[in-house]
């Protein structure tokens, strides 16, 4: 078996303006995960707004999780920073607390090469011994992992996955079957995109690293077991459901969505980091509506 498989849920990390953690709100985020029993917990990554977080308040932010988890579920913690030494300290630091695996972007303000990014991610995981997850986000960071950097990093010691991004569905059989033959046995792949993400399960990809999973975790266990269990139409009929949500995932950014669906569900009231400002009414509206035409079983 892969190091990471099944759902891995990305919850939001509340926290105030000046980035301070809401411990009590955070519990109850992964309390959702636990009871749902998804496979791993992704900590901290784009929908955890990490790069907007210090490094104490990223320590926190951990130590709670963990102590929340007891060990019940592992966590992905992701560790980017701009410097490569900043980053290495975070992926220390994880490791010290106890995460399972670190997940680390390529972010930078200057445009990287192909050798800058096998050196930063080569560093990180000798220098920490925390697993790393090659994080492409190229929507994000502008930066592209090639199938050739991909294959170099794959064979490096303590790089044991990769996060890849799902922008189109129909070519993600392909890309899955490309990358498999590049990367060594036991190696992890997995995607994000949501709105895409249950073609990639049902193409045999390793982990669905999920954003949705985050704040409604039931339904996605449930698109990730049908796939895995070879039911292609039970996956593809739970996740044509969630087509609502899909298309203001697209509209106003999963991240936005996410934080104004753990309001809608009473879950925790919080608000992105600035300069991220809070959808506006009207687009709340249509979140709240879209929940609402959401099956009943879909909505926990």
């Amino acid at each position: 078996m892969a190091f990471l498989s099944g759902l891995s849920a990305f919850p939001i990390t509340p926290s105030n303006r000046d980035g301070r953690v809401d411990n009590v709100a955070l519990r109850r985020l992964i309390a959702r995960l636990g009871t749902a029993q998804v496979d791993s917990i992704g900590l901290l990554g784009s929908t955890g707004t990490y790069m907007y977080l210090s490094r104490e308040e990223r320590r926190r932010t951990l130590a709670e999780t963990l102590d929340e988890t007891a060990g019940r579920m592992p966590v992905l913690v992701g560790v980017g920073g701009l410097r490569t030494d900043e980053a290495v300290g975070l992926a220390q630091d994880a490791k010290a607390l106890g995460a399972a695996a670190g997940l680390l972007a390529a972010a930078s303000y200057t445009p990287l090469t192909d050798d800058e990014v096998f050196e930063h991610f080569s560093t990180v995981a000798r220098e920490s011994g925390l697993p790393i997850v090659v994080y492409d986000n190229p929507g994000t960071t502008h930066f592209h992992f090639s199938p050739p950097l991909v294959s170099r990093l794959a064979k490096v010691a303590g790089i044991v996955a990769i996060k890849n991004p799902t922008d189109k569905g129909d070519a993600i059989k392909s890309h899955l079957a490309d990358q498999r033959r590049t990367v060594p046995e036991g190696f992890s792949i997995g995607y994000s995109g949501d709105w895409n993400a249950a073609e990639a399960m049902i193409a045999g990809a390793d982990t669905w690293y999920s954003v949705l999973a985050g704040i409604l975790p039931e339904v996605c266990v449930k698109i990730v077991t049908a796939a895995q269990q070879g039911d292609a139409a039970e996956a593809r009929r739970i996740d044509a459901t969630l087509a609502p949500l899909w298309s203001l995932f697209k509209e106003f950014s999963s991240l936005r969505v996410v934080y104004a669906l753990a309001e809608l569900l009473d879950i925790c009231r919080a608000d992105p980091p600035r300069p991220i400002l809070p959808l506006p009414s009207a687009a709340k509206r249509q979140i709240a509506a879209a929940l609402e035409r959401l099956p009943s079983d879909v909505k926990r």
